[in-house]
Formats: C-alpha cells, structure tokens, sequence
C-alpha cells in the first residue's frame, strides 16, 4: 500500500520514513476514535499553503480504507470558493481586496455547513464540491464526485481551518503591504475577522479531532506555495488558464493569507489533538499529541 501511494503522489522516498514514523500512528488512532464513537467522526486540519495537507490527508483516507474498509470522505476549505462573478460583486460591495480568493468571506460558507451535516446523517450520495484553481471558478457540478453512504470519517482540510478570529486590536496595525497599501483604513481585515468569527469558528465544534502541520514560519509558506504553482501549471493542459500565477504573483497573494496563517501558528497548535511541526524542507521534527510527546 505504501509503495503504491508513493508511486501514485510522486512522492520521494523520505515519505515512507514519514508514514510508518508519524502517520501510521494517527491513522491507527483516529480508526480507534471513530470505532469508540459509533457515528461519523468528523477530523479537522490545518496547515498552511503548500504544507502538505493533501497529501497527510490523501494517506488516512487510504490507509483507513486499506485496513479497515472504512469509507473516509476528504473535503478541502479550497473547494468551496466563491465564483468569480460572486467575489466581484463582493468587491464592489465590501472592498476591492475581495475580488482575490483566499480568506474568510470569499468562500461558501453555508454550503460547507449543510454538507458537514448531511454527511453525518447520510443515507443516499451526496455531491462534493471541487474548485478549479487553474480558472478561478468552481469545477460544474456534473463533474463533481459523489459520495457513498454510510459515512465513517469525515476529513476536512484548510489553510485557516480552525483559526479563531483575532481581537479588534490586532487589526489596527498593518503586518505587510498589501495592508499598508490597498487596506489603509483596515475596511478589508475587518471584515475579514467578522466573517471568520460570525461564520466559521462556529463550525469548529462539528469536529471531533484536530490535527496541524505546523510551519516553522511564515517566510517558509512562500517558497511552499511556489512549488505547489509549478505543480498545478505543469499538470494543466489549458494554455489559457487565466487563474495561473507567476512568482510575483505568488509573492503579492499570500500576503492575504499572512495575518491569519501567523494568527494560526501562534495560537492553534495548543488547541489541536496532534501537531506535526515542520522544517523548513517540510520534514517532520516533532510530534506531539495530547496524550504523548514524541
């Protein structure tokens, strides 16, 4: 199973040491948690960009499934963005910054609800939604994958997943110059901290577990999110893809997930059930559960 999740991921060797060390473990003990529950587990994890959290996530749901013939369910914060005509409207609305996906407010929040709450009492398949990031707009529907019933575990991944918003406080000083530049009277932040606090944080409890990769810092999350770009170009066939980023680009857009990402790295990892810190290479150096220090 290993060898062929490896193969399937282009993963490079040093994955098989990251399995069998960390992973393998969490998977056993997650399997162990939903058997004890005798309902849909639900497990949430966070990251930051391009920390590996589809990957960690692509790994229980094979392994669990492998083993176990359990019927896990992966879902991404990423596939419920808004459509581009929707964040426009947002734009012109709001404040211009929303017209670029990324933080709270530019997704469908109310969709990812109702489907986390159908999923724990499905009896027929549901659709799951998938975003195109090459074209900045959801994939159609009739393309999206469905689901089978019973559900036993439910994964649900975001880069802000699990992030509580911050005090009014924080927001008044600017952190980058995105901010200093295009947010000079914090119009954009704010209410960027409203949604996160109005609309997610309240889905938080819906989870029974909480994992996080970690980053060691947020000048990691560039170079990270770099590689993930000439991952999605090198495997898009559309020479007309419009939603495609150079490294500028790049640089200029995580600044929208800046404040948030380091919100998250100093307050999160208390919070979770198991935390894998990383290097900057993405290697696991630690880990630690709430049961255990390893």
């Amino acid at each position: 199973m290993l060898t062929e999740f490896i193969t399937k991921h282009k993963l490079g060797k040093e994955f098989l040491h990251t399995a069998i060390k960390w992973y393998i473990p969490l998977a056993e003990q997650l399997h162990q948690h939903h058997h004890g529950a005798k309902k849909t587990f639900y497990v949430g994890l966070n990251g930051s960009q391009g920390s590996g959290k589809s990957t960690l996530a692509d790994f229980l749901k094979s392994y669990l499934h492998d083993k176990y013939q359990l019927n896990v369910i992966v879902m991404s914060l990423d596939d419920f963005y808004l459509d581009q005509s929707q964040r426009l409207a947002l734009s012109i609305k709001v404040h211009p910054l929303c017209k670029t996906r990324g933080v709270p407010g530019t997704h469908n929040i109310a969709h990812a609800k109702q489907l986390l709450s159908d999923l724990g009492k499905a009896h027929k398949a549901l659709a799951l939604p998938r975003f195109d990031k090459a074209t900045d707009n959801p994939q159609p529907e009739k393309s999206w994958p469905t689901t089978q019933a019973p559900v036993d575990i439910v994964i649900f991944e975001g880069w802000c997943w699990g992030v509580e918003a911050q005090d009014d406080a924080s927001l008044n000083t600017p952190i980058n110059e995105l901010e200093r530049c295009e947010d000079e009277t914090a119009v954009w932040r704010r209410y960027v901290n409203r949604q996160l606090a109005t609309h997610y944080q309240p889905l938080y409890p819906l989870m029974d577990f909480w994992i996080m990769l970690k980053a060691p810092s947020f000048e990691d999350v560039y170079s990270w999110r770099l590689e993930q770009e000439q991952k999605l170009i090198a495997a898009t066939t559309d020479v007309n893809a419009q939603g495609l980023m150079s490294p500028g680009q790049i640089s200029h857009f995580i600044q929208y997930y800046q404040r948030l990402t380091e919100h998250g790295l100093n307050t999160l990892a208390d919070k979770c059930d198991w935390v894998f810190e990383l290097d900057p290479s993405r290697q696991i150096v630690k880990a630690i559960s709430r049961c255990e220090h390893a």
